[in-house]
């Protein structure tokens, strides 16, 4: 009796368990996404400052600055869509996890 209230207690508890490993991998997936674009601000900042030296009229440093944006807005649509993709994926999991324990929710209470 008590193996069978554990099996049900533990099958219930299932969904739970695959939810918060799907939000743990996207976690982990959206911090790893911010330390990439972190570290490519970064080197886009040291880069700028290693042209600044090499600017010899104003025209110079408006293209610099102008190239600098260009390159940050790159890097921050990318992130922004691997971002998107990984919340997307998540849902979609959730989503299929959801669907899953409803569709045994019903058969179970159908079944009593």
């Amino acid at each position: 009796m008590f193996q069978d209230m554990t099996k049900i207690m533990n099958d219930s508890v299932a969904p739970l368990r695959e939810l918060i490993d799907v939000q743990s991998r996207m976690l982990e997936e959206l911090t790893r996404h911010q330390f990439d674009y972190t570290c490519a601000c970064i080197d886009l900042a040291m880069k700028q400052g290693e042209e600044w030296q090499k600017c010899k009229t104003p025209v110079d440093l408006i293209s610099l600055q102008h190239n600098y944006a260009q390159a940050l807005e790159k890097s921050l649509r990318g992130a922004n869509e691997q971002n998107l993709r990984a919340l997307q994926e998540a849902r979609a999991a959730m989503e299929r996890i959801a669907r899953g324990a409803l569709t045994g929710l019903k058969r179970d209470t159908n079944e009593e």
